[in-house]
């Protein structure tokens, strides 16, 4: 049976199960000549490929693009794959399309017509070019388990105690999370499907971490801004040792969409929580974790407010001067912080509508399972490593989670 734009409905299927790795080992330079040959793209649709910035992008974009391409367009691909000894590929979607001819009936009452990733402004898209569609949904399963979270071993935290930031108050922190999932139709965000299962991972996975949690639903740009001042300024956080800011919802380089479609911009609210103003915060670590693209500000410090007594905590410099009036430290605006991103710069971030977002779910794996003894950068790091995560994710740490690393 043929799908809506041409291509047999096992065949889309086939690609889109093996999506990922096609988006991440394809190689298109010289695939798109023999596609041109072949009378399956044109040059200008080359061009448009060729016109996204990095590999998985161009590929990301091709696959989107190939189930439009009539019925021929998927033989032609095998075809030109085995023309440019990627063979290996060719035999995985065809192992897939075996498995999935006797389906189809099923899959056509599951599915409908869906395609995993929303098509662009080439195809009708109410959404302006120059906003990427920073998530897309991709279903696989059912919702994830929530691991138990590991405790370290009093060697451990005896032997490392000094050389790391002081957790021991009750709680360890408050986490404040910012989930949207419905939006208004003005700027075309579509549902975000999954969102809930993130939320519930993140919220329970920080739980067990020790953390006092705070969750808001579907909230507008302006509710989110002043949801996170009403958080900075809750005076519990002098009697805590950590915070954590959490925010999902779609966005655009710099900031996070409410759901009215305006941005909350995410150098306010990296402001809210700096020397400056959260003075309740200084020298202790703050975790963002946000579906979202990094901004860039220049940092003219602040004095710390406590003065020498405090000197030895991590994220802070000594001064060299000896007289006491000169002993009061000089902080950066931004020390103590480190935010990990659900992507690089620019890329999509890939959200599955029945597991979540990857991002969320690598984060709850890894936090669960090593928290008890490995510095935060080292566990943003091995997220990336998820199989998944391999080709969207970037961990951008804005101050160090321990003294050394």
């Amino acid at each position: 049976m043929l799908g809506a734009c041409g291509m047999q409905r096992c065949h889309q299927e086939a690609l889109k199960k093996n999506r990922v790795m096609l988006a991440k080992q394809l190689v298109l330079k010289e695939l798109m000549e023999h596609m041109i040959e072949k009378d399956i793209i044109t040059t200008e649709m080359m061009e448009m490929i060729q016109d996204k910035s990095g590999s998985f992008s161009q590929n990301v974009e091709f696959l989107n693009l190939l189930p439009k391409r009539g019925p021929n367009a998927f033989s032609a691909f095998c075809e030109a794959l085995r023309e440019t000894k990627q063979q290996h590929l060719e035999e995985m979607i065809l192992k897939t399309e075996s498995n999935l001819s006797n389906g189809v009936s099923r899959l056509e009452h599951c599915y409908g017509s869906y395609l995993p990733f929303p098509v662009h402004e080439s195809c009708n898209s109410k959404r302006p070019r120059w906003i990427e569609p920073v998530e897309h949904s991709w279903d696989n399963g059912d919702g994830p388990p929530i691991p138990p979270v590991k405790h370290c071993t009093p060697e451990f935290y005896r032997d490392h105690q000094h050389s790391a930031y002081k957790l021991i108050s009750e709680p360890r922190g408050l986490a404040l999370i910012l989930s949207n999932m419905h939006f208004s139709s003005e700027k075309d965000l579509e549902y975000r499907s999954g969102g809930d299962v993130d939320c519930t991972a993140l919220e329970m996975l920080f739980k067990h971490l020790g953390y006092q949690v705070t969750v808001f639903h579907d909230q507008t740009a302006l509710e989110m801004q002043n949801a996170l001042q009403r958080f900075s300024k809750l005076p519990d956080h002098r009697d805590v040792d950590s915070c954590i800011i959490a925010l999902l919802s779609h966005g655009v380089e710099g900031g996070v969409y409410g759901i009215d479609g305006k941005l909350l911009q995410l150098q306010e609210a990296f402001r809210l929580f700096d020397n400056a103003n959260c003075p309740n915060l200084q020298n202790k670590p703050k975790m963002f974790f946000i579906q979202a693209c990094r901004g860039d500000e220049t940092d003219r410090g602040v004095d710390q407010r406590d003065g020498k007594e405090r000197s030895d905590s991590p994220g802070c410099e000594e001064s060299d001067a000896n007289k006491e009036e000169n002993l009061k430290l000089r902080l950066p605006t931004r020390s103590d912080m480190i935010c990990g991103y659900a992507c690089l710069k620019g890329t999509a971030a890939m959200r599955n509508t029945k597991r979540g977002s990857w991002y969320i779910e690598a984060l709850t794996s890894v936090f669960a399972e090593d928290s008890r003894d490995t510095h935060v950068a080292d566990m943003l790091v091995k997220m990336s490593l998820f199989p998944e995560l391999a080709h969207h994710i970037a961990a951008q740490a804005l101050g160090l989670m321990q003294r050394k690393g």
